[in-house]
């Protein structure tokens, strides 16, 4: 692994395994994981919202947005962060590694519905929702297309590969970053 201060961001829909990731990367290389995700759930059980209720209340609160991602890019200036969320990789412009998970959305839902205990059906269209919602609001928020993945340094589609396999992949990434020092700049 690199010496000195890393900090990478890794990015995903729901169910693409951001979250697995991080923790393993978290674990492995004993950085601190900052999940916006978990910031924005808590912010919905302190508003007494269901996680749908807080996403369309979110969407006319631009401060939700802005909090979350404030407390991404205020993690960033941490030495060896993995932080998880969204927009992560387009909010911390100095990552040094920007990773974005993916997969099929129908892989996803199975992912999700097992986690959540729903049906694969209710959860594919919660998904679809939350991701049709989640696109205006970062657009209009911020002018990000979370569809333009030209900001990420990697890309994973995780239906290719088990939790150990992505975290096999990110690793041999992290420990050949910047070789003999060179950033490449």
């Amino acid at each position: 692994m690199p010496k000195g201060c890393l900090v990478i961001t890794v990015s995903g829909l729901a169910g693409s395994g951001t979250t697995t990731l991080c923790r393993n990367l978290a674990k492995h290389y004993g950085f601190k994981h900052v999940y916006a995700g978990l910031i924005f759930r808590q912010m919905a059980k302190e508003m007494g919202m269901s996680l749908q209720e807080f996403q369309k209340y979110a969407e006319m609160h631009p401060e939700i947005d802005r909090e979350v991602d404030q407390r991404q890019v205020e993690a960033a200036k941490e030495c060896n962060v993995v932080i998880e969320g969204r927009l992560a990789g387009w909010m911390v412009k100095n990552a040094d590694l920007k990773i974005w998970l993916d997969a099929p959305i129908q892989v996803r839902a199975q992912r999700v519905a097992q986690r959540e205990g729903v049906s694969v059906e209710e959860a594919f269209m919660q998904i679809a929702e939350r991701e049709m919602q989640n696109r205006k609001r970062y657009l209009n928020l911020y002018g990000i297309d979370i569809n333009d993945l030209s900001v990420y340094d990697l890309i994973i589609n995780t239906a290719k590969w088990g939790p150990d396999g992505v975290f096999a992949i990110v690793k041999a990434a992290i420990d050949h970053l910047y070789p003999d020092g060179d950033t490449g700049k």
